[in-house]
């Protein structure tokens, strides 16, 4: 390959999974590493050191950065951080771990993105790849980071990546093959300058494909489309609204391409996801697996057998007439409204958490129409009441545990507690991982002293 980090001194900003796996890559291909964090602690310090990485805990100092050869950011550091700005305007190189990582990729790459879904999706196309026979690696913005995918990749291979706008923002020659955009709405607020701002990180997916790449766009989503149309691949679209006569869309029961002539794909009845806005994952990735010319049979296969992610419309389990599902994932206020309208009647949704901005006041007209109440947690916990007060009571909750017990009590005889945070987690816990299995794991106590079974 051209690019070489041979010798170089290479500065690598944050030490979470994204740092430390770039970090370990560089070392694999001969750079110098300093590795960079703010925290004063960092797990397997030693053992960085021992391999010969600088490290600078407890903040970052210009002069490491203005020396570096190559700065590669981990997806949570802003680009405008003054010791990061300052060696760009010296003319020192910045991009990110994913930017990194696929320059020294063999195979081709699946790159798929969106403010909801993008993870359901990403772990569904590679399942049904797998089931065809490909060799695969799935991972990126979420399970391993694409720099721990560099080693096994071949020629043969298909890297099928989530890419965050975070990502995104930090790409240089990033070139999917096949770039997948499924919807687009307010996120991330609190770090990207506006609404425009983030719908241009994420439209720079398509931004280095050419004519011999395929772009794949939900058509339900004005904003995504508009966003979709300046790339230079083959266009495919996705509705489950809309009677394309080119795309993948949804008839007489089946997902089906549609073009010359109709194709069945995978049959609704296989789907085992909780919520109907979950459909438009497993459609982008059939959408992507037939680009893959992957059979309808591997396609049902991979469906049929996937019962979701964890912290993703979740199905903790069911006391009496009450299910706990947890959507910890849910991280803004369109997922959030997603997931209510998940359900019919009878739900006590928990939001709240660090904000991230958006209009809370979205959650509204779902709310009244689903709504018996809803539990207030973390930071935004004024925000949701001053938002939703007025539509159903509006209930505190101090910690996840008080929060679970109080939502249960609401919702009895029978409901759905549902965490649907429309918020960031970083109030109250490391991520929405964390804040997810602590949800769980109260549902499961308020479970078990029903004597009810938790669920799978």
């Amino acid at each position: 390959m051209s690019f070489s980090v041979e010798g170089q001194r290479v500065t690598v900003v944050g030490a979470a999974r994204s740092g430390i796996a770039a970090t370990d890559l560089l070392l694999k291909k001969g750079a110098r590493v300093r590795l960079s964090e703010s925290r004063k602690v960092v797990e397997g310090a030693d053992q960085l050191m021992a391999r010969g990485v600088e490290l600078e805990l407890g903040g970052h100092e210009p002069a490491g950065f203005a020396s570096a050869d190559l700065i590669v950011v981990s997806p949570g550091v802003p680009l405008e951080m003054p010791a990061i700005a300052a060696a760009r305007a010296r003319g020192v190189p910045v991009i990110g771990e994913m930017e990194l990582a696929s320059r020294w990729l063999q195979g081709r790459v699946i790159a798929i993105t969106g403010t909801k879904g993008k993870s359901t999706t990403t772990a569904l196309t590679g399942r049904m790849l797998q089931a065809a026979g490909y060799h695969v690696t799935v991972g990126g913005n979420f399970g391993a980071p694409l720099s721990a995918q560099v080693e096994a990749s071949t020629t043969q291979s298909l890297h099928v990546v989530e890419a965050s706008s975070f990502q995104l923002e930090a790409i240089d020659t990033f070139h999917p093959w096949i770039a997948v955009l499924m919807n687009i709405s307010p996120d991330h607020l609190d770090r990207h300058p506006s609404e425009e701002a983030y719908g241009q990180a994420k439209a720079r997916i398509f931004e280095n494909q050419t004519g011999d790449d395929w772009s794949i766009v939900n058509a339900d989503d004005p904003a995504a489309v508009a966003l979709a149309s300046r790339t230079r691949a083959h266009r495919r679209q996705f509705s489950r609204h809309q009677p394309l006569a080119v795309g993948t869309v949804i008839e007489d029961g089946w997902i089906v391409q549609r073009g010359l002539g109709v194709k069945p794909l995978v049959p609704l009845a296989a789907i085992q996801l909780l919520g109907p806005h979950l459909v438009d994952d497993v459609m982008a990735a059939a959408a992507v697996a037939t680009l893959a010319a992957v059979s309808s049979e591997a396609m049902t296969a991979a469906v049929e057998g996937f019962r979701g992610l964890e912290h993703a419309m979740e199905l903790v389990g069911v006391r009496g007439g009450v299910r706990f599902v947890n959507d910890s994932k849910a991280t803004n206020v369109d997922a959030a409204r997603r997931s209510i309208e998940s359900f019919d009647s009878g739900v006590v949704a928990i939001v709240g958490g660090k904000f991230k901005g958006g209009d809370l006041g979205q959650l509204r007209s779902p709310i009244a129409a689903r709504a018996k109440a809803v539990v207030a947690i973390g930071e935004a916990a004024p925000l949701v009441k001053e938002a939703l007060e007025g539509v159903v009571p509006v209930h505190g909750g101090g910690s996840m545990e008080d929060a679970v017990r109080r939502a249960y009590a609401l919702a009895a005889p029978a409901g759905v507690v549902l965490l649907a945070p429309a918020c960031a987690s970083f109030d109250m816990f490391k991520d929405y991982a964390e804040r997810g299995r602590a949800f769980r794991d109260a549902a499961r106590r308020v479970i078990e002293e029903g004597g009810a079974q938790s669920g799978t």
